[in-house]
């Protein structure tokens, strides 16, 4: 609840057409009013408890996370080769979260998310259009990509060189997690993400059969095992 003074306060900004509007940070551990040269901050010491199964809100401007970049080499095949100088793609973002396939739980694990930097890049800029396009849309939830130094990853047969990312397909309900029965993706947007991967130069993007989505012969292939999430593969980099 907040003090009557801060509540004025608050009023008087909204009336202020002058005055344009401040983004707000998601679930923000303060409230910062702005009023002409002066802040009035409401302070609260106590965090607000937090839902089991989030739901995404309106997008909110807020500064990217630092990535750290390096050029990396992709090795051999993506079911059998190395990643060189990986990047590591940031657990979240203003238009991404990470989901874990072993705990099953979000975020990923930091050593479960390095990727070539094209890899990277692309899933930056892929995202960041697909919110642009939908305001209202959740962020888009990442799977695994490759561990740092490429390899075997535990239940993946692939993901090996940092070419590989799953993208889970987005829900009808707007929480922040792989779905888990068909009746949850929001298929209208899944179909644009998908679209977008494909005109970003995905060489490869594997979906089951059942979920409908479409895309150029070759491109996007059915596949068993992936109803809930795409598997977008891209091509190594020349040079």
């Amino acid at each position: 609840m907040l003090s009557p003074a801060v509540t004025f306060m608050l009023a008087g900004l909204r009336a202020d057409a002058g005055q344009s509007a401040s983004a707000v940070v998601e679930d923000p551990p303060t409230l910062t009013f702005r009023f002409g040269d002066r802040i009035v901050s409401a302070a609260r010491s106590l965090p607000a408890p937090k839902p089991r199964h989030v739901r995404e809100k309106v997008v909110r401007a807020h500064a990217p996370p630092k990535i750290d970049w390096h050029h990396a080499r992709s090795l051999g095949l993506p079911y059998g080769g190395s990643l060189i100088g990986g990047t590591q793609l940031p657990v979240t973002g203003p238009d991404w979260v990470t989901w874990n396939p072993v705990t099953d739980s979000s975020p990923n694990a930091p050593k479960r998310l390095y990727g070539n930097e094209r890899t990277i890049r692309t899933i930056l800029s892929v995202t960041r259009a697909y919110r642009a396009a939908h305001p209202h849309a959740p962020r888009v939830v990442v799977g695994d990509i490759s561990r740092e130094g490429g390899g075997p990853m535990d239940d993946h047969v692939s993901h090996q060189n940092g070419l590989d990312v799953d993208v889970y397909f987005p829900r009808l309900d707007r929480t922040l997690r792989a779905p888990t029965v068909p009746d949850q993706i929001d298929h209208r947007l899944a179909q644009d993400l998908l679209d977008r991967f494909v005109a970003a130069g995905a060489q490869m993007i594997f979906v089951g059969q059942s979920t409908g989505l479409r895309g150029p012969a070759g491109v996007v292939v059915p596949w068993p095992g992936h109803d809930y999430h795409m598997h977008v593969r891209f091509p190594p980099p020349s040079g």
